[in-house]
């Protein structure tokens, strides 16, 4: 026998012996343990256990989750088509989508959900709520909800939900520059991505320059975003190769049809949140040195999943392979298979990663996702903008704004006028607004400290003056804040007329980092 056999051989015992362990383990539970066992939900949390251990994409879905595979999939689903939230015990719908059925029947942003099909909803979360307004294309769900005070039913009838991948698309306010926004890489995004260019393209021939925004997209379907590279990229180009342990799994994915344009200046925005899919079109584009990526490095995950069927209506999603983009380098940022001893996953180290270049010669790095060309140092929420969110009171203004205004400007013309905002601050007397800054935490850390070191009576004094100084800057807040507040405001109205596709045409014309693509593509040029 060969090392090799052997070896497969060993691996078979192996994988025998311990399925016969657990066998033996689930059934002594079942004899012998006190309380009566689920066994369905007894062996989920074993199998959830079992392939966190490998990474977070690898999953099993019983049938009761199918719902959610198709939504992850296809971003469709059997439903109302509104987003609803958790806020104290109840829940609210906080978007319905434009020309679903909620929308349709009326439901709006700021309605309480107090029953469907006339079972209270008190008590309940955000995932029970939206199971069962979840069913089958065509049937009816009874909704009360609660508006201004009074309660009223609304009667729904279910469609097969399909999200919009590319919620907006038009020029950027007072140019030549085109702008995509493009959310997912479900089914047929990149058909919606091409017909928005050749749409831009039709309407001003003279167009400039072309925006991809991807950020905050976390992926979805490779071939749909081959396909979305090949808008700009010739046909018969490599986009991505899939590595791993099945050789007949791996794959080398080119550009199969003709572009739409190879030679417009193209820059995609990246953040954090730009994962999978997304980080193949902007690290592809990178490296073929086809577009600029402008703002924070990505994700990281250079990880591919197969959906397996199993037994019983159920599937499995595996992680079958690591994507390789145009210049060699692998994406992934994270190593699964190495872990610290609290168990926690390891960073690729700046020891082991590999300089790659791109078709222009240009020095790029594998192991941390995808480096911007032009980096744009991401905004952070001050604290009084994060208690306003936190506390919904951004929301319920929209509401209460909606309610008391029918119209308002043209979403691209709209602005928060200095009337507005003083009804708004107006809106807060009375409102509990209790934050804390990183500041105080740091007074309240040293008193403690000062307590512990027998300096308390000595600082107190100090300290106090300090938190009445903290105190009176922090009064000033609404106001030193303003243009960041005036900014959530703006979105959060404008939803509620013009819904998703109104909320980002107001605000990328103020967006600091379609600003810097539109330099940068000015200077291409």
């Amino acid at each position: 026998m060969t090392v090799g056999a052997q070896a497969q051989e060993d691996r078979g015992f192996e994988i025998a012996k311990n399925l016969e362990i657990f066998s033996s383990v689930y059934k002594n539970i079942n004899l012998n343990y006190v309380d009566d066992v689920d066994p369905g939900k007894t062996i989920k949390v074993a199998i959830d256990a079992m392939l966190a251990s490998l990474d977070p994409y690898t999953n099993y879905y019983p049938e009761s989750q199918m719902e959610d595979v198709k939504m992850q999939l296809l971003g469709q689903y059997g439903g109302i088509g509104a987003l609803i939230m958790q806020k104290g015990d109840s829940v609210y719908i906080s978007e319905p989508y434009k020309g679903l059925p909620a929308d349709e029947a009326g439901v709006m942003a700021g309605d309480r959900i107090v029953a469907v099909d006339g079972q209270r909803t008190s008590g309940k979360n955000t995932s029970d709520v939206s199971a069962a307004m979840r069913g089958q294309a065509g049937t009816k769900v009874q909704l009360r909800l609660e508006r201004e005070g009074r309660e009223f039913d609304c009667t729904v009838t279910r469609r097969e939900i399909k999200l919009p991948n590319v919620p907006y698309y038009g020029f950027v306010a007072g140019s030549d520059y085109g702008y995509i926004k493009l959310d997912e890489f479900t089914a047929d995004a990149a058909k919606h991505v091409r017909e928005a260019f050749v749409a831009l393209k039709k309407e001003k021939p003279s167009m400039k320059g072309i925006i991809l925004d991807l950020r905050g997209n976390g992926g979805g379907l490779m071939n749909e975003a081959v396909d979305i590279v090949n808008i700009w990229v010739p046909r018969g180009v490599l986009v991505v190769e899939t590595k791993g342990k099945v050789a007949s799994k791996n794959l080398k994915s080119v550009t199969r049809m003709q572009p739409e344009d190879t030679e417009i200046p193209v820059a995609v925005l990246i953040d954090g949140n730009s994962a999978s899919a997304s980080e193949i079109v902007s690290g592809s584009l990178q490296d073929l040195d086809r577009a600029v990526i402008i703002g924070q490095r990505s994700y990281g995950k250079g990880l591919v999943q197969n959906i397996l069927p199993m037994p019983y209506n159920s599937q499995m999603k595996v992680t079958v392979s690591k994507s390789y983009i145009p210049s060699g380098r692998c994406i992934q940022a994270i190593d699964y298979s190495h872990r610290d001893e609290q168990g926690r996953a390891l960073r690729v180290p700046d020891s082991l990663k590999t300089a790659f270049k791109t078709k222009g010669g240009r020095t790029v790095y594998d192991g941390f996702g995808i480096e911007p060309d032009i980096e744009v140092e991401p905004e952070y929420m001050s604290n009084i903008a994060v208690a306003l969110v936190q506390k919904y009171l951004i929301f319920d203004y929209a509401t209460q704004f909606r309610r008391t205004h029918k119209q308002i400007a043209p979403a691209e013309e709209f602005e928060i006028t200095d009337a507005m905002y003083a009804d708004f601050c107006n809106y807060l007397k009375g409102k509990e607004l209790n934050y804390s800054t990183v500041t105080e935490r740091v007074i309240k850390d040293l008193r403690d400290v000062a307590k512990e070191e027998k300096y308390a009576d000595a600082i107190e004094d100090e300290l106090k003056a300090m938190e009445a100084a903290l105190e009176r800057e922090k009064a000033g807040d609404l106001q030193k804040h303003r243009d960041e507040i005036c900014d959530m405001l703006k979105a959060e109205i404008l939803m509620r007329y013009y819904y998703d596709a109104g909320r980002v045409a107001g605000g990328i014309k103020d967006d600091p980092v379609v600003k810097r693509a539109i330099e940068e593509l000015k200077a291409k040029k």
